[in-house]
């Protein structure tokens, strides 16, 4: 099992309230979860009208599909003309790097 993870750091284009804001990225993130079954919310920006970071996570049985999942997703978002990418950022997290990550190791003196 692997989880994908893409952050999304964008910059809206003219916006000049909160809800004008909601306005552009509800549609954004409805429009991800809908067409690539992956989870997805605005998670940060929040008090910013022209900033939005968009989160998306997905998970699957390869680390490929994982990367054509969010591949996709970026591109969706690239496409949007009210919409401007100044970052993304991806991970990757296997069963076993989680696995690793739940049971710390313990050092004995």
């Amino acid at each position: 099992m692997w989880i994908g993870s893409l952050t999304l750091d964008i910059l809206l284009g003219d916006i000049h309230s909160l809800k004008e804001k909601r306005s552009v990225v509800r549609p954004v993130v409805a429009e991800l979860r809908r067409r690539f079954a992956v989870s997805a919310a605005e998670t940060g920006g929040l008090d910013l009208h022209r900033r939005v970071e968009i989160g998306v996570a997905v998970v699957a049985a390869d680390r490929a599909h994982c990367a054509e999942v969010l591949g996709a997703c970026e591109e969706l978002v690239a496409r949007r003309p009210e919409l401007e990418i100044l970052s993304a950022r991806v991970r990757y997290l296997s069963e076993d790097d989680a696995d690793d990550m739940a049971r710390p190791e313990v050092i004995s003196p």
